[in-house]
């Protein structure tokens, strides 16, 4: 016997999500998921603090002219999402809405993945980033220390640019001007390896 057609979750419904959950609307469904651990927390603000500086604020001879945020909630056509990280040129950002989320694809994304989160990030939410055009998405690996960039090209494929790890020092789309070393991304404590 066919299934009834569930009806698609609203705006509305992220309103009762509890402050200590981050809810999402992923292919028409509420998908509401705990806050990030400290390694999380650590990565993407380590990252957002590197990035920031060199492209938002342009120090340190850097480019400027880019809107970095952390965790905005974003439309994609019906979809809400929440990437860890999120930027887009300024001149594409739109500084008023009349709503909370942010109408503006990104320039890029950045996802940092979680044991409870990493399988919704790499397949569902990276079809919709891929669908919606996203240029540049890197997905981040805490636990395993890993970067992954990709890029979309011609017919809206997103392709693996390049795989970085531990202690690699990377230059990557679509922010070549600064080095990132990957040591600095992950939360380890002197003497004691990773938290």
């Amino acid at each position: 016997m066919p299934q009834p057609a569930r009806k698609k979750s609203t705006y509305e419904e992220l309103y009762a999500v509890p402050e200590n959950m981050v809810g999402e609307i992923i292919d028409g469904e509420l998908v509401v998921s705990p806050r990030p651990a400290r390694s999380h927390l650590f990565t993407a603000s380590a990252l957002s603090a590197k990035v920031i500086t060199t492209y938002q604020f342009g120090e340190g001879g850097g480019e400027g002219g880019w809107i970095i945020l952390d965790e905005p909630e974003v439309a994609f056509g019906e979809d809400i999402l929440v990437p860890d990280l999120a930027g887009w040129q300024k001149e594409r950002f739109p500084v008023e809405e009349d709503h909370n989320w942010i109408s503006a694809i990104p320039d890029w994304i950045c996802e940092v993945l979680s044991p409870s989160t990493a399988r919704t990030d790499r397949i569902k939410k990276m079809r919709i980033y891929a669908r919606h055009r996203v240029p540049y998405i890197w997905l981040i690996d805490p636990l395993q220390m890993i970067l992954e960039v990709y890029a979309l090209e011609e017919g809206g494929k997103l392709v693996l640019k390049g795989v970085y790890g531990e202690n690699d020092a990377v230059r990557a789309v679509p922010f070549p001007a600064i080095e990132i070393d990957l040591t600095n991304l992950w939360l380890i404590i002197q003497g004691h390896g990773k938290a």
